[in-house]
């Protein structure tokens, strides 16, 4: 499948059905994710793959219904000691994270797997269930499974709106 055409397909899915996730999509979409670039390589994110019971319990941190059905969370951690930082000081790790979260809901979405991207959640139940030290945060959520629900309309504004072309 085109980039493009992958682009066009993925959407947020908001219900899952709770067949799993054959562990051989689970490792592509892993090593999707490892093979991500990221400022000076540094590679600042830990991956954590929730599942089974551990995610019924994990499910605290985001109260949507259908957040509890999908059968595997990725939750997406940076760690700021470990990213780059610019010579101004700007800290790239949300922007590493970004990248390796695209990674792994394109590859999703290659294997006809549902994803969504959550931000808004319990950060500080994540933080303690995910056990993670003081300098690593939990960013971005991914719920993975298969949809439980038809795709909707992407509603995006046109290229000129958001696009300049200089010389």
């Amino acid at each position: 499948m085109r980039v493009l055409d992958l682009i066009k397909t993925r959407y947020s899915v908001r219900t899952f059905d709770t067949k799993p996730v054959p562990k051989e999509d689970l490792d592509y979409i892993l090593e999707c994710a490892r093979l991500a670039p990221s400022a000076c390589n540094k590679q600042p994110w830990e991956i954590k793959v929730i599942q089974g019971e551990a995610l019924k319990e994990f499910s605290a941190v985001y109260r949507k219904e259908g957040f509890k059905d999908a059968p595997v969370c990725i939750a997406v951690c940076g760690n700021h000691t470990q990213s780059w930082h610019r010579g101004d000081d700007k800290d790239h790790c949300d922007i590493d994270i970004a990248i390796v979260s695209d990674h792994i809901i394109m590859a999703a979405t290659e294997l006809g797997l549902g994803t969504c991207w959550i931000c808004s959640f319990n950060t500080d139940i994540a933080k303690d269930f995910l056990k993670l030290p003081e300098n690593v945060e939990p960013i971005v959520l991914i719920p993975i499974g298969y949809a439980n629900e038809p795709a909707r309309e992407k509603i995006r504004k046109p290229l000129e709106e958001t696009t300049s072309f200089i010389g």
